[in-house]
This record gives C-alpha cells, structure tokens and sequence, in this order.
C-alpha cells in the first residue's frame, strides 16, 4: 500500500482517497499504481458497490508530479497511468468523486469518466496541457467537446487558464456544487444512494451509458436484452415482491 493514498471500504462505497497534501496531492507512478487496482478490486469484489475519489486537506490533486513524471514517463498500456486511464473507462463500476481546492491536469481530465462529481464553488479546475507544450489527455479531446460544446471546450484547452467550480458546473464537469463543510457528507450520501440500488442492474446501466455512439434501433434492441435478462434477475424478482408488498426492497441481501 502506498501511503500517498488510502482506500478505505465504507458500507459498500470504496473511499479512495489521495493523501499527499504536502505536494498538492501530485500523482506520482506508485498513487496512480493504487489507484488502478482500487477501479480493479471494486469490478471484482462483490462487497464493493461504489467507488468514491477524492482529495486531502482541501485539495484534490494537482495533476502529475512532473519531476516523477519526467524521470518515468508512461511507455506502454502497463506503465501506472495507462492503466488507472483504461480502468476509468473500462469499469462499469459508478464513480463519484468529491473535489475540493485545485484539480488539475488528469485532476480534471479523470472527472469527465466519473458518474456524478460533486465539487465546491471555492474549487480550481485547471487543463494547462497547451502550456506545457502538450495535448490533452485520458479522451478530454473529446469528452469535454461533448459535455459543454466545442467553442467552450477550445477556450479551455486552447488557452489552459484555470477555472472556477460555477464554470465546471457550467460544462457538466460537476453536477453539484455545495459548501466545503458538507462536500464529503453530500458526496457520500450519493454514493450510499447508488449502493442501495440492484448492483447487476446499475452497472449494466452505465455500460449502455458508456456504448459507442450507434443508431437508436441498436441501443433499443441492446436495451431490450439487457431487460430480459433482468426481468429473470433475483433483484427483479424482490423489486417486483416488494412493490406488491408495499415495502421497500431489500437488495443488500444479493450482495
């Protein structure tokens, strides 16, 4: 374990939290190691409903620590941040994050692969590749074009200057805004929501979230399937029970 980030399981929800607030919570190869096998473990460990990312004493992350960065730069989809990027997009896992104090770079970039971002108004978004003579990167090209239009996308990228929490929430990066005090609690509290919920049906949710854009008559058709199977699925069976018993259902009990 890497003491630069702790994981901590909660009720369902793995808190994985960057704990290197003396370097702004820059992401070194053995954070970004940690952090991979966190989005592994909650794909494959049935205890884990939800994963929950967030930051330490008031800061998210400034991006890569560029000294380790430099000495160690990623070559190959094995070297540690390859592998957290691809995990990101392969999990069907729901992500929440809690983001407080600067975000940049991937601090930014990881929050367009996340399911709901909650953040505070006071927070510092940053994607200052352009000034470091490099590109965006982790699929931001493209994901924030889609979130908040190409114009507003090419002003951030294109210029790298940081932005404000109204502004992220502006371009869909976050989906709340709330006071520091209640950033964790609120978090948290979407997080125990989704865990709540039928873990085989939430996360085939967000995999037909997540499809490949393709004609409605394909997304129907994969709908379609995906509902058959859950029509027969234990969860269903309890939904539908619970309903008529005028309960509500127990989803715990599946694990």
């Amino acid at each position: 374990m890497n003491e630069h980030v702790l994981t901590e399981l909660d009720n369902g929800v793995l808190i994985v939290r960057m704990n290197r607030a003396e370097k702004k919570n820059a992401l070194t190869n053995g954070m970004y190691s940690v952090m991979a096998d966190a989005i592994e473990r909650a794909a494959s460990d049935r205890t884990v409903k939800v994963i929950l990312f967030t930051g330490s004493e008031g800061v998210f992350t400034a991006g890569n620590d560029l000294g380790d960065f430099l000495k160690n730069p990623p070559r190959g989809p094995e070297a540690p941040v390859n592998r957290f990027i691809s995990n990101m997009i392969i999990t069907d896992v729901p992500i929440v994050a809690a983001v407080d104090g600067v975000a940049v770079g991937i601090g930014t970039t990881m929050l367009l692969h996340f399911d709901q971002v909650f953040a505070t108004q006071r927070a510092r978004f940053s994607l200052p590749f352009i000034n470091l003579a490099l590109v965006p990167e982790a699929g931001s090209s493209m994901l924030l074009a889609e979130a908040c239009g190409y114009k507003k996308a090419a002003e951030l990228l294109m210029l790298g200057e940081p932005f404000t929490g109204d502004v992220a929430h502006d371009c869909g990066i976050v989906s709340r805004l709330c006071e520091p005090e209640e950033l964790m609690e609120q978090a948290m509290a979407m997080a125990r929501k989704l865990a709540a919920k039928p873990r085989e049906a939430l996360r085939a949710t967000k995999r037909l979230m997540r499809r490949s854009k393709e004609s409605l008559e394909k997304r129907v058709l994969a709908e379609g399937e995906l509902f058959a199977h859950g029509l027969e699925s234990p969860e269903a069976k309890e939904a539908f029970t619970a309903f008529f018993e005028k309960r509500a259902p127990d989803f715990e009990q599946f694990g």
